[in-house]
């Protein structure tokens, strides 16, 4: 248990006003892992990564031994507080490059300091939370709120147990952390684990953790074992945006890991440091049992890589150099490398040992479908070799096509239904162009043109969860369609005339009063009272679009010829043409205009439409009095004259 309240806050300050000037910005990074030894015993490895080339030394020092507490997984209650011991092992490790790799290179000293000790842990439903805090991060990190006084968290968990059993081994991490990146330099860093009891691994990006700072516990370093870090739950360091877990280092590509494999790949594009945390699940019946994460500081620098291997991609996962899709399994590679002046290319081909090329940019036929790793070595035995692996995955034949349902007509809702077949993976992206300016991204769309008269290109574009697209594309007509009833007129009671619609090859006029033949579009009619009338006629085309026009009809008692005594032109929508008006006379054969002096300015033929608007070879016509002259047939063919006198107003 722990101590009282007041002697642990006495021993805090005291170790805070002593020891807090060495603070870890001389840890690069970290992880906790652990064996089950039987007999309720679990040996734990913490190991800390180092900055031996501007830490302070004092500081390091202080890391050794360094002190831990085991908490309730659950409650969080203390179980033990304790130290590491001394450590195991303290080495500096090499860069994994020589000078002659690297364009300016920089200084560069990380040591990997290993603390090995068993502890005895009694059964518990609830598990263990193993847990060693440090303060602080590098105050120049890039990518976080208050570096210098933010500490950092570092856990592991162990599974519920029974006595005298195992239930679990963590997994271990492969590789020991880069060291410096290059900036603008295509990256990538294997980042698996092993794990000796079988576990299923996972990999993403994830959270840093803050402890140990000012302002909680265990932020003195060479504090004694009742001095307790800080209880869990923990919280996330804050980043700065655009930074989070996700995008924590600027990039492009941005960098991506892996979930299966634990690689890392980006390419990073600002100097600077970064709070850096890879977390590796390990899975059992389903269930996350533990998570071994190492949260790191990533040091890019204005360095460059004397040899990049490079594989291009042509496929929205970065790590896939291309998906194919079709049947051709025949691959055309092509590499973005610099530097080299020799290349080896193995096609990861399990089925032979003749999967292998030393041309530049070769070609491979695969036997089948599937998924490959193919390794690009770059300068292959030299003193600065580079590599690069990317993935090619072939599916089986995914085929893009889709069907038309509806009538093509104006206005008419239109349904649009997917065809395409993949056997494996799933289709699940969409793109339709209707040809018309307007697309949609749902799988069966409904859709409706404007246009009266069009010819139209649809394309659906498909794309499956593993990248692949396939295209499809159709040309449609909406023909033309207008229903029309014809103009409105103006007739004399009982005179039969006929109606003049048109548009279709089905016809339909309401109501049928008067009408000779309500299916007729030209049928005759006799209006036998005075009054106005309306008729709708729909209209059903060859291609069975549907529509409807109306049209009006005025009947008067007797025939008159008229022309208004006077007009305004000017433009405002109201009385800006004058026209002759009547019934009874259903052909004009002119209407002329004289000015005062006797000059014609308008004239119109032959039942034309239109009328005057008060101009002459396009200029406005004075105000004043104008005389008109009109001839027009009547009812029996006889041709009549008429005569009479405008006022054009302004």
């Amino acid at each position: 248990m722990r101590n009282s309240f007041f002697k642990i806050f006495f021993l805090f300050i005291v170790l805070f006003a002593g020891n807090f000037s060495a603070k870890a910005s001389h840890i690069f990074g970290g992880d906790i892992t652990y064996r089950c030894r039987g007999n309720n015993n679990f040996e734990f490895t913490f190991t800390l990564y180092h900055d031996c080339l501007s830490g302070d030394p004092q500081a390091i020092a202080q890391d050794n031994p360094s002190y831990f507490a085991i908490f309730d997984a659950v409650t969080s209650d203390v179980i033990i507080e304790g130290s590491t011991g001394q450590a195991l092992s303290s080495d500096v490790i090499p860069p994994g490059f020589s000078n002659e790799c690297i364009n300016n290179m920089p200084n560069t000293c990380m040591r990997k300091t290993i603390f090995r000790f068993t502890v005895t842990l009694q059964p518990n439903p609830n598990g263990y939370l193993f847990v060693y805090q440090r303060c602080c991060r590098n105050q120049t990190i890039n990518n976080i709120y208050n570096p210098g006084v933010t500490g950092a968290t570092f856990t592991s968990r162990i599974p519920p147990f029974t006595a005298g059993q195992c239930s679990n081994n963590s997994a271990v991490f492969t590789n020991n952390p880069p060291q410096i990146i290059c900036a603008n330099n295509p990256f990538s860093f294997d980042f698996s684990a092993t794990d000796i009891d079988g576990d299923s691994l996972s990999y993403e990006l994830c959270k840093a953790y803050i402890g140990g700072s000012p302002t909680q516990g265990n932020s003195a370093p060479g504090a004694p074992s009742n001095v307790p870090v800080e209880t869990p739950p923990y919280t996330p360091v804050g980043y700065i945006p655009p930074y989070t877990d996700q995008y924590p280092i600027p990039s492009n590509p941005t960098f991506h890991i892996n979930p299966v494999t634990g690689l890392l790949s980006g390419t990073p594009t600002t100097v600077g440091r970064y709070v850096f945390t890879v977390c590796v699940h390990e899975w059992r019946n389903g269930q996350i049992i533990n998570t071994l994460s190492r949260d790191l500081q990533f040091v890019i620098t204005n360095c460059s890589k004397a040899v990049v291997a490079n594989i291009p991609s042509y496929n929205q996962d970065p790590e896939v150099y291309i998906a194919r899709c079709d049947s051709n399994f025949n691959i055309q590679f092509q590499h973005t490398s610099t530097g080299g002046f020799n290349y080896f290319w193995d096609f990861g081909d399990p089925n032979t040992l003749a999967d292998t090329s030393n041309a530049e940019n070769p070609s491979y036929t695969y036997p089948d479908t599937g998924t490959y790793s193919v390794k690009l070595v770059v300068n292959r035995g030299s003193t600065c070799p580079d590599s690069i692996v990317k993935l090619v995955k072939i599916y089986p034949v995914f085929s893009t096509d889709f069907d038309i349902i509806g009538k093509l007509c104006k206005g008419e809702p239109i349904q649009f239904i997917d065809r395409s077949e993949a056997t494996f993976p799933t289709i699940n992206q969409w793109q339709w162009d209707f040809g018309d300016g307007t697309t949609s991204t749902q799988q069966n769309p409904i859709h409706q043109f404007t246009n009266n008269y069009d010819e139209y290109t649809i394309t659906l574009r498909s794309g499956t969860s593993k990248g692949c697209e396939d295209t499809a594309t159709r040309k449609i007509i909406v023909p033309r369609f207008i229903p029309f009833a014809g103009n409105d007129t103006t007739v004399i009671k009982g005179h039969t005339f006929n109606m003049n619609g048109s548009g279709g090859v089905q016809y339909q006029w309401t109501p049928t009063t008067y009408l000779a033949d309500p299916t007729d579009p030209k049928t005759p009619i006799t209006i036998t009272e005075v009054g106005e009338f309306a008729y709708n006629l729909h209209v059903v085309s060859e291609t069975l679009c549907e529509g409807n026009d109306s049209v009006r009809i005025r009947v008067a008692e007797r025939p008159y010829f008229i022309v208004p005594s006077a007009f305004s032109p000017n433009g405002d929508g109201n009385n800006d043409v004058i026209r002759p008006l009547g019934a009874g006379y259903p052909y004009l054969t002119y209407f002329k205009i004289y000015n005062r002096w006797g000059q014609l300015v308008f004239q119109m033929f032959n039942s034309e439409t239109g009328g005057w608007d008060g101009t002459f070879r396009g200029k406005m016509c004075d105000p004043g009095v104008y005389f008109w002259h009109a001839r027009a047939l009547n009812l029996e063919g006889v041709e009549e004259e008429f005569k009479g006198d405008i006022t054009l107003i302004r």
